[in-house]
């Protein structure tokens, strides 16, 4: 084996256990001695290969949003439809996380409990990802009607609030002492009605 393949065997083996690690705990809670121990891997290793412990995460959490964009590009549908094109979205959405555990935590660490010195870094690494879910919301206003006072530039502007909006919500102390499982599910459960309620309000039309 050459040695170009051996150093690129070495760092796989240190990220895929550092996913293990950080797929299973929250960021504060993972640690490189947990990754070493219980992956026969040496701290020095990892320290040829990685800067420290938040340089491996942000690794871990890049991987984790290249594989879902890959994933959503391959199974992209689209509907004349808006909601069942929402829909299908979040299906996907779902199948991919129920299929990767690992990467379930990961990513919903990075959107409910971020490390905070590292938002800005994870910002960063969302950002082809950020730029294909407002893709996939334009694509999907496109099969309805706007309202006069609002043009589309608007309905895309008020998406990327209310995405914002809606994630540190999850982030605030209603849900600090939350199990993250079930911060999850929440944040999923309600993601669907509350872009129902954006875009049809809350009160009902006299027919």
């Amino acid at each position: 084996m050459k040695q170009r393949e051996r150093n690129e065997a070495s760092k796989d083996k240190i990220l895929k256990a550092a996913i293990a690690e950080f797929g299973t705990k929250i960021y504060e809670n993972a640690s490189l001695n947990n990754i070493c121990n219980d992956n026969n891997i040496s701290k020095g290793l990892i320290y040829h290969y990685f800067k420290n412990k938040d340089e491996l995460y942000l690794c871990c959490v890049k991987t984790c949003i290249d594989e879902f964009i890959d994933f959503l590009n391959n199974e992209e549908r689209h509907y004349s439809d808006f909601q069942k094109d929402i829909k299908t979205y979040l299906d996907l959405r779902n199948q991919f996380f129920s299929n990767n555990p690992l990467f379930s935590n990961i990513f919903f660490g990075t959107v409910l409990q971020p490390p905070v010195h590292l938002k800005d870094e994870i910002k960063k690494l969302r950002t082809e990802l950020d730029m294909l879910n407002v893709q996939r919301y334009k694509n999907a206003l496109s099969n309805i009607v706007l309202r006069d006072e609002v043009s589309e530039d608007e309905a895309i502007e008020y998406f990327i609030i209310f995405q914002e909006m809606f994630n540190g919500y999850f982030q605030s102390k209603a849900y600090e002492f939350s199990d993250f499982n079930s911060l999850i599910e929440a944040h999923e459960m309600k993601m669907s009605k509350i872009l129902d309620i954006m875009l049809y309000g809350i009160v009902k039309e006299d027919k």
